[in-house]
């Protein structure tokens, strides 16, 4: 990876729908270069996605929380229902697996308190291998939305 891609992604992942004129305009390249290093950075991985990202106060879920899970069992059967239940539930938009504990962290939207509340007594609380669940309310989000350093 040279300069010339660490600008397109660095570009791209300020604004997504630059059309490749744009794109080759602002990096200084002919149209067909442009074009050819954005296919070989999304075939060779470095560019995953292009997606919108939608405001969750538009839907009405004002309400986060980042929800702290200690399983009971850190088995590989376990830890994968876990996995698969767990991104299977539309309110978590984020989820990862710690070293150490606990053991995983997920990023939970709801519409407010009331809902939050169903979904942690009913769906989230009933998550295989789930020993202990602690969330923690957002008060504020800082930096949303955070690019990669290129």
């Amino acid at each position: 990876m040279d300069a010339i891609d660490r600008k397109i992604l660095s570009l791209l992942q300020e604004d997504g729908r630059l059309s490749m004129t744009d794109l080759a305009a602002r990096i200084g390249v002919s149209l067909s270069t442009c074009h050819r290093r954005v296919r070989e950075l999304e075939t060779s991985g470095a560019i995953e996605k292009y997606r919108a990202v939608v405001s969750p106060a538009a839907l009405g879920l004002t309400f986060e929380a980042i929800v702290f899970i200690t399983l009971a069992r850190t088995d590989t059967e376990t830890v994968t229902a876990f996995e698969t239940a767990a991104i299977s539930i539309p309110n978590v938009v984020e989820a990862e697996r710690l070293f150490g504990e606990p053991d995983f962290v997920l990023r939970v939207l709801a519409h407010d308190l009331e809902s939050y509340q169903e979904l942690y007594d009913g769906t989230l609380g009933s998550l295989p291998g789930v020993q202990r669940m602690v969330s923690t309310l957002v008060m504020k989000r800082l930096h949303d939305d955070r690019v990669i350093p290129i």
